[in-house]
């Protein structure tokens, strides 16, 4: 806001509070600004001063009208500061016109602003009580739930910040939609402050409460658990968890461990119902170099169903961390690593159905990959193509065909969905993760990663002798990116430690 008070001309002489802060040790306030965004500010004053009152001395010479439009392109953290400046600058501050523009640039809120100032709230109110307060919690976040994990996502959804569990397809329908589960909402219907309401259960929205603590951190708490409760006790309660988490009955899963299983993780998860820690996670920015649009893809994990990973490029490799996890491997690990520098050409499909002939490429590189020293990611030549532009792809003479080609699952290797494409772009050499129950002896073993198009890649298991298919997730999700590949790399390695 330096730049308002230079504009506006009124400095020590007018009393300008805005100057004397200024000049005061910094707070740490949301308030600053840096001189980028200074330069937006000047540059959009004197487009609009253009079109003023000729030599204009200062933005108070300026009519009402194009003063509102100045402010309504500042941020809403420099309007009250701004109102300090002088009598005219707070009353055209009070103008609903230039919050109901914040609430839109800032928060996407469109015509639902004006169903708020039928039930008497307006803009300026719903910026300062709801929005700004809260907007620290937009985003995604991992949820605390020991190795399980998880998705939430918490946007401005219409006239609430609503808080929803991503949930995965039911296994294993991997290219289905994600399932949506609210688990709070905070909203200003019934007062002029904000309230906040606990969806978890099947009685309807009751009383809740968050606490924003330490940075890129929050909790969630109950205060009416009565409401989570069933008629029929905990056996209603289970038999409804299991229909919503894997749509179907106990009685359908055959499978005996595949039940210790689902009933390991509804005893573990439901001690989570009234109370939660979440941390932010961030979707990593797309660099030119990357293979395929990086984020979030749901894939199959044998017995324990579908889950939830992001896919990351680092230089050379690609990456696969698990947003959701289970008992074995848990939320936050490594559970793929694939060597862009190791591409793998697949033979005729004749040969391709043979484990044998996929084993001998694979671990030929597997053994390359470990008497080589350890190096730095960097990322991977490209290979121009006729026109001189990058191929996607490593350099070299043993590089993987960016075309289409027949692919077929090797005689003996198990999917959990035997509908998966029949051709694939590129294969490379990689690792996958795996462990004893309790993430005993984690080993990283050898196997395929396979390209099929730009939503869908699989994992051969070479060990287990199995295929995961993974599929894109779809949905916008806003507030969500890392400012930098620096700020995601960081994230990161705290997601892993805190599930180590």
């Amino acid at each position: 806001m330096a730049v308002c008070a230079r504009l506006c001309g009124v400095g020590q002489s007018r009393r300008c509070r805005r100057r004397q802060r200024h000049n005061q040790p910094d707070q740490g306030s949301d308030s600053d600004m840096d001189e980028e965004e200074e330069e937006r500010i000047r540059l959009s004053y004197e487009a609009v001063v253009n079109t003023g009152p000729p030599n204009p001395q200062s933005l108070l010479h300026l009519p009402p009208e194009l003063l509102v439009e100045i402010f309504s392109s500042l941020p809403g953290t420099e309007l009250p500061t701004l109102a300090l400046v002088c009598k005219k600058f707070r009353q055209i501050l009070n103008t609903e016109t230039v919050w109901r523009r914040r609430c839109t640039e800032e928060f996407g809120m469109r015509e639902d602003l004006r169903k708020m100032e039928v039930v008497g709230v307006s803009s300026r109110e719903l910026y300062a009580k709801l929005l700004h307060p809260y907007r620290h919690i937009l985003g995604l976040w991992q949820p605390d739930i020991g190795p399980y994990g998880g998705l939430l996502n918490v946007e401005v959804d219409g006239l609430f910040i609503i808080g929803w569990m991503y949930l995965p397809p039911h296994d294993p329908r991997v290219e289905d939609p994600m399932r949506r589960r609210p688990l709070f909402r905070i909203h200003m219907w019934e007062s002029n402050r904000a309230v906040v309401e606990c969806m978890y259960g099947h009685k309807g929205p009751h009383k809740g409460d968050i606490q924003i603590g330490k940075k890129d951190e929050f909790s969630t708490k109950c205060n009416q658990t009565d409401h989570h409760r069933m008629p029929g006790g905990r056996q209603e309660e289970f038999r409804t968890w299991l229909e919503e988490e894997w749509g179907r009955t106990l009685e359908d899963i055959f499978h005996e461990h595949m039940q210790e299983l689902i009933l390991m993780k509804f005893i573990y998860t439901s001690q989570y119902d009234n109370c939660l820690t979440y941390r932010r996670i961030y979707l990593p920015p797309r660099l030119p170099s990357d293979l395929l649009q990086p984020g979030l893809f749901k894939g199959t994990y044998g017995s324990h169903g579908l889950e939830i990973v992001m896919l990351s490029f680092h230089g050379s490799r690609f990456r696969a961390t698990k947003l959701t996890g289970d008992p074995n491997v848990p939320a936050g690990q490594l559970t793929l690593d694939v060597d862009l520098n190791r591409p793998v050409r697949l033979p005729d499909l004749e040969h391709q159905r043979s484990v044998e002939e996929l084993s001998r490429l694979v671990l030929g590189m597997h053994e390359e990959a470990q008497q080589e020293p350890q190096s730095p990611d960097v990322a991977p030549q490209r290979a121009p193509n006729g026109d001189g532009s990058p191929r996607p792809g490593p350099s070299s003479s043993s590089s993987a065909p960016s075309d289409a080609q027949p692919f077929i699952l090797p005689l003996g290797v198990m999917a959990r969905n035997e509908v998966y494409p029949r051709t694939c772009k590129m294969c490379f050499y990689g690792t996958g993760l795996i462990a004893g129950h309790g993430f005993t002896s984690p080993e990283r073993t050898p196997g395929l990663f396979v390209l099929f198009d730009e939503d869908r890649f699989g994992f051969i298991w070479l060990e287990l002798k199995s295929f995961s298919l993974y599929s894109r997730l779809t949905d916008r999700l806003a507030h969500a990116y890392a400012p930098n590949m620096e700020r995601f790399e960081a994230m990161l390695r705290n997601m892993q430690s805190w599930t180590s």
